[in-house]
This record gives structure tokens, sequence and C-alpha cells, in this order.
């Protein structure tokens, strides 16, 4: 029986995958993004605006040769006003999803953290019921004493909205396309 307890410490406990994440504040809180779900992360490009998109909705930018929109989480979530203006240097973490890449506005430089999977938490159910529609929250991690939104990027974007975005970031593409 000694050796089996002695063979049962030695045994090594199941060893949890880590999470990785890219945080950064919108507002007065932490908010997390898989790293996986971010391609890059830049200053952010001169931005040119686009008639009739979201007001959250910048405008697009050229990011090493590709057109992407940009958005504003801060104004998106209504975690600030339209009218306060950003710092004069943001940084875009650039989300690349199976049918689009989209730029995030931060105000400050993401940080990469890992942390255990078991640290996140399933949200509340009543932030769930409120954003029934919007189901991008995948979960609230809980760091020493911080809590960190954790967002599913892929399902920021409604479908409605990803198509608003998607002919303008496409269309040089699609063009080519028919062309040869």
């Amino acid at each position: 029986m000694t050796e089996n307890s002695a063979a049962a410490e030695k045994k090594p406990q199941k060893s949890e995958v880590p999470v990785q994440l890219i945080v950064f504040r919108l507002g007065n809180e932490e908010y997390g993004i898989r790293i996986e779900q971010v391609k890059e992360v830049t200053v952010t490009p001169e931005i040119a605006r686009m008639p009739k998109t979201p007001r959250f909705v910048k405008g697009i930018a050229n990011l090493r040769g590709d057109i992407i929109a940009i958005i504003d989480l801060e104004e998106r979530f209504r975690l600030r006003r339209s009218d306060q203006p950003l710092p004069p240097q943001t940084f875009t973490l650039a989300i690349e999803a199976r049918d689009y890449t989209i730029g995030i506005i931060v105000r400050e430089v993401p940080q990469p953290i890992s942390i255990p999977a078991s640290s996140i938490e399933q949200a509340p159910d009543f932030i769930q019921d409120i954003n029934i529609h919007d189901k991008y929250i995948e979960g609230i991690a809980r760091v020493d004493n911080r809590i960190i939104i954790v967002l599913d990027m892929l399902k920021l974007l409604t479908p409605e909205e990803i198509m608003q975005l998607r002919p303008r970031a496409t269309s040089s593409a699609g063009a080519e396309r028919k062309q040869a």
C-alpha cells in the first residue's frame, strides 16, 4: 500500500492548459481577448471616416496593405460619449475572424497574461439575459485582485454589422477575383 500511495504522490495531477489573453482597458474596466483572436497590435494608423456606418465604427485604415474597419469599443459599449475625444495616441488590435478583419482601438498598450482556464467563470445570468443578442462576453476572469471581462471577439459584431463592413473591406479583392 505504501508503494501505491508513493506512486500516487509522484503521479502528476492533470495540468490545466493556461489561457493566454491580451488585456486592455475600456473606460475604467479591464477586458481581455484570447491571444489567438488577435492578429497584431500596432499604433493606430490614420483613419478615413466612412459614411453611413454606426457611430462606433471610426472608419477604415490601411494596416500593412489590408484595408480594415476600425471600431471603438468604448463607444460601442457606451463607456464613453461619442463627443469625448480619444487621446492623441491610441493602439489598435487587429482581430481576424474567418470572413473579416477589424481593428479595435484601445487607449493603452495591451498586456499579455497567462491564466488558468478555471479562473474564467461564466458571466452571471443577469448579464447574459441583458446581452441576449450580444453573446460576446465569454466570461469573467479573476486574477489576484483584478476582474477581467473576457470577450469573444468573433461574436462582437452582429451579422448585419458584418455585412455593413464587409463590402467596403473586401470590395477590391472581389473586383480582382471578377477580373481574373
